[in-house]
């Protein structure tokens, strides 16, 4: 029998419960369920890594860390984000108004001139695909004509052309 993990009591056993219940993520629900056992049921790790179907190191990981920071160790923001970033999405807004003004008007803003525009904004240069990602966050799409429509028949417009009356 391996020595019994235990969680130390910063939350009650009915808030405890509360949050599990309310865990709207599969991994949070993991880790409330891991504090639940641990607070109404000590046992050793392995028992508990069974039940709640993770693996013995993150149980120990997961007690630890809630042992010494209490419920802040279990409402992490996850992984992914943005967690790196020149401006927030609102600021980037702003700064897209006015050549979306300028698009609706009927004239080109080209992502060099975006570009030059947000490197003087944040103050250093940025790569261009920092920018094709700013745009593609905003649902900017690069529109061109085509040459000519796609359901033409060049035969059929040199016989117009030779029959036409100019």
């Amino acid at each position: 029998m391996g020595r019994v993990s235990q969680a130390a009591p910063h939350l009650s056993v009915e808030e405890v419960k509360t949050k599990l219940k309310a865990a709207t993520s599969y991994w949070s629900r993991q880790k409330w369920l891991v504090i639940y056992n641990a607070l109404v049921d000590p046992r050793p790790a392995t028992e508990m890594a069974l039940h709640a179907g993770i693996s013995v190191a993150s149980v120990h990981k997961l007690l630890s860390q809630y042992n010494r920071t209490g419920a802040e160790a279990i409402e992490t923001p996850g992984k992914g984000g943005r967690h790196n970033y020149y401006l927030t999405l609102k600021q980037e807004q702003e700064f897209l108004a006015k050549f979306f003004e300028k698009a609706a008007r009927g004239q080109v803003a080209t992502a060099n001139e975006i570009k030059i525009a947000y490197e003087e904004l944040v103050g250093h240069t940025v790569h261009k695909t920092t920018i094709y990602r700013l745009l593609d966050r905003h649902k900017w799409r690069q529109i061109v004509p085509r040459p000519s429509h796609i359901k033409a028949d060049p035969e059929a417009q040199a016989e117009f052309k030779k029959t036409s009356q100019n």
